[in-house]
């Protein structure tokens, strides 16, 4: 039998436009539209969700772990699903889980994971992010230098089957470790290749860009800086269209002003979007953690190695779109596009909107983007 339901709310956030005292139609647990409450069609009951604002599912590209796992360390299916139920309370219903450079064995052993996480369905899984190994060691952040390699053609053969059987998979490379033709063969084959941990300069990254290469990894964070004779990775990444970025929004990757001027300097149709580089604290209370053999301190906010190097962030996305909205002058509904629909363009998945052809994957948010309910295919998955 055909389940018809409407839910309405003061306000309908579709991807694109906020609604008010709208309805999303759902049928059989996909998106059937989004239409005012005296346009609901008789055939559908009505839930009214009363006065907060339904959205689309979250969106995150950069999940390094979370219920205590880095993506490295986990070793089953349960493990990978875990990391992903750990962020669906806090409104994320898509997400690309990330491994951080590691050895060419975990590296296979992830993708696998991956690939049998992909056929059996497991819930908000949406591909994977490697970022990594094929970085500048001079930019390298929080990585191990030691297992920062050049990209060999086995490695690309192996990255293009992979792309041919997960959702999406996003590479993180340098311009110094990769070459242009490398790029073109990823891109051409379903990679989605993003730029990062680079000191390139705007010239290589432009050629990167021409490439096929169309996104940034972490703006401002582990890369050249804009600089007046040299724009860097920066500068390409707010002046070629063709690119996106991803942003940190936790005030402490970034400051209010850098992401002020970048979201004001950048040029389409290529945007800059949220991520939370989340690491395996998030959905738990723990106060440090250990990656690669090195513990990574929680205080303050902030994720950090004994020397301060800063280790992923501890932030979720509605945190991030509050910052936005508070700290840097964004309207809200620029923020909800950098946290939905944003970064399914990027990856090109039917996620991030409320729209016929979508999954019923939505977020009822209070006041200041508190979540009070989320739903995964239409089926509830949080109440508080």
């Amino acid at each position: 039998m055909t389940e018809r339901v409407a839910y309405t709310a003061q306000r309908v956030f579709d991807g694109d436009a906020i609604h008010e005292n709208a309805a999303v139609l759902v049928v059989d647990r996909a998106v059937a539209g989004v239409v005012s409450v005296s346009e609901i069609p008789d055939a559908f009951s009505v839930e009214d969700l009363g006065r907060g604002l339904i959205s689309p599912g979250l969106v995150d590209l950069q999940v390094n772990g979370g219920g205590g796992f880095m993506l490295g360390d986990a070793r089953s299916l349960d493990d990978l699903a875990v990391i992903c139920a750990a962020h669906v309370p806090l409104g994320t219903t898509a997400m690309t889980p990330t491994l951080i450079t590691d050895t060419p064995e975990t590296t296979r052993r992830i993708v696998a994971l991956g690939i049998e996480a992909a056929a059996k369905g497991i819930p908000a899984f949406k591909g994977l992010h490697l970022e990594g190994p094929h970085l500048s060691v001079n930019r390298k952040g929080a990585h191990d230098a030691g297992l920062i390699r050049p990209m060999t053609e086995e490695d690309l053969t192996f990255y293009l089957e992979a792309a041919g059987q997960l959702p999406s998979l996003m590479i993180t490379v340098a311009p110094e470790t990769v070459t242009p033709g490398q790029i073109a063969r990823l891109s051409k084959g379903g990679v989605h290749v993003s730029l990062g941990h680079t000191g390139a300069g705007y010239e290589a990254c432009q050629l990167a860009v021409d490439a096929g290469a169309a996104c940034v990894t972490h703006l401002f964070n582990a890369m050249s800086p804009l600089q007046h004779r040299e724009p860097g990775l920066v500068g390409a990444a707010l002046d070629l269209g063709n690119l996106s970025a991803g942003l940190i929004a936790d005030g402490i990757h970034v400051d209010p002003v850098a992401v002020r001027i970048a979201m004001k300097s950048k040029r389409g149709p290529g945007q800059i979007f949220l991520v939370t580089d989340a690491m395996s604290q998030t959905g738990t209370d723990v106060s440090s953690f250990t990656l690669g053999g090195r513990t990574i301190f929680r205080k303050n906010g902030m994720l950090c190695l004994a020397d301060g190097t800063l280790a992923g962030a501890d932030i979720d996305l509605p945190a991030s779109m509050r910052f936005l909205c508070d700290s840097v002058g964004v309207d809200r509904r620029t923020a909800l596009k950098m946290a939905t629909s944003y970064p399914a363009e990027v990856i090109g998945l039917p996620v991030g909107r409320l729209r016929p052809e979508c999954a019923a994957d939505m977020v009822l948010f209070g006041a200041d983007f508190a979540v009070e309910r989320v739903w995964l295919n239409g089926k509830p998955a949080y109440s508080p």
